[in-house]
C-alpha cells in the first residue's frame, strides 16, 4: 500500500487573449505538494514553504486538502489522516494558475493513494468542476497548451501545437489582483462585432502558436471580451504592452485575470523583452519579476515517496 506521494504542478497562463474561459498553456513554474498518510483518520498536518505561504491556510480549508478531501468523497470514503507539505514557487493571484497547481495536487494524490480509482479523465472533470473553469487547471494536469470545450456530449480537450521557436516571458508584478475583481469588472453582455472579432483571432492565435508565425502571432493575441476591460485594474498596461513590443515580442496578453502579462517572444529577445516590461512598469513605481519559462509538456507528475 502506497503510502506517500510526492505530487510536482506547473504554473499556467489562461485565457491566453481571445481565449477567454478556454485556452490555457502549461508554464515551467512548479508548486511541489508531499502528502503523507496519518494513522488517524481525518487527521491533518499541513506544513508551508516558499513564497506567499503567509496567505495559505494550514487548516481543512487549504485547497490542497479540500481538493484531497473532495476526491474520497467522489469515492463514498472516509477521508484519511494526513500531513501535506507544500513547497511554493507560484505566486499567489498573479494569473499563473496557483489555485489550479493546489486542486490538481489534491485530487492527483488522492486519486494514487486510493490505487487509482479514477481515470485521467475523471480527474480532469473533476478538477474542472472544483476550480469553475477549464483553462488553468487542464494544463496543470495535462501539460502542454490546450482549447477546452464543452457541449452536449460533455468536455472535449484539443491539444494545440507549440512551434518550438515560441519563449514564453512573464512579468510578474508585486500587487495582487484577484479572480473575483477580474471577473466582476466584465460586461453582462457583448456586441456581435466584438464575438466575430474574437472568434476569427483565436483562429488566428492557434495557427501562429503553430508556426511561430509573428503577425498571426501579434494579432491574434488581442481580443475584445476581457482584456480591454481587466487592463484597467494594471496600472501601466498599454505602456508596458507597448515596451514589450518595441523590445521584440511576438505578441502580449494579460496571464489569466492577471495582473501578470505574458509575452511571446524568440529565444533570442527573452532577455530584452523582460528588462522592457520590467523598466517600463518601473515607471509607474511597480517592482516587477520577469521569468523567461518554457511550455511545459509533462503536466502533473506523481511519484512514490518512502517513508522512513
Amino acid at each position: 500500500m502506497v503510502e506517500a506521494v510526492r505530487v510536482r504542478t506547473p504554473a499556467s497562463a489562461a485565457n491566453l487573449g481571445p481565449g477567454f474561459d478556454c485556452m490555457g498553456a502549461a508554464l515551467t513554474l512548479y508548486n511541489e505538494f508531499c502528502f503523507s498518510l496519518l494513522p488517524d483518520e481525518g487527521s491533518l498536518d499541513i506544513d508551508l514553504k516558499g513564497i506567499d505561504v503567509v496567505h495559505l491556510t494550514t487548516d481543512a480549508d487549504n485547497l490542497a486538502y479540500k481538493s484531497f478531501k473532495r476526491l474520497y468523497d467522489r469515492l463514498g470514503k472516509k477521508t484519511p489522516g494526513v500531513k501535506i507539505e507544500i513547497d511554493m514557487e507560484i505566486p499567489l493571484t498573479r494569473g499563473l494558475g496557483s489555485s489550479a497547481t493546489a486542486i490538481v495536487a489534491g485530487l492527483v494524490a488522492a486519486n494514487h493513494l486510493a490505487e487509482s480509482p479514477l481515470s485521467q479523465t475523471e480527474l480532469m472533470e473533476l478538477a474542472i468542476a472544483i476550480e469553475g473553469f477549464p483553462d488553468n487547471v487542464v494544463p496543470a494536469l495535462l501539460g502542454g497548451c490546450h482549447l477546452a470545450t464543452k457541449d452536449e456530449g460533455g468536455w472535449l480537450i484539443c491539444d494545440i501545437p507549440w512551434h518550438e521557436t515560441i519563449i514564453p516571458v512573464v512579468a510578474i508584478p508585486n500587487f495582487e489582483l484577484s479572480t473575483a475583481d477580474a471577473r466582476r469588472i466584465l460586461p453582462s453582455g457583448y456586441d456581435r462585432q466584438d464575438a466575430i472579432f474574437n472568434i476569427s483571432h483565436i483562429g488566428l492565435l492557434v495557427r501562429g502558436l503553430e508556426t511561430g508565425n509573428p503577425e498571426w502571432l501579434k494579432r491574434g493575441m488581442e481580443d475584445r471580451i476581457h482584456q480591454p476591460y481587466r487592463k484597467t485594474l494594471i496600472p501601466g498596461y498599454d505602456e508596458v504592452k507597448q515596451a514589450a513590443i518595441e523590445a521584440g515580442a511576438l505578441g502580449v496578453a494579460i496571464s489569466g485575470a492577471g495582473p501578470t502579462l505574458i509575452a511571446f517572444v524568440n529565444a533570442d529577445r527573452g532577455t530584452e523583452v523582460g528588462t522592457a516590461m520590467v523598466e517600463s512598469w518601473k515607471t509607474h513605481g511597480i517592482h516587477v519579476d520577469a521569468l523567461s519559462l518554457m511550455l511545459d509538456h509533462k503536466g502533473t507528475t506523481v511519484e512514490t515517496v518512502e517513508l522512513e
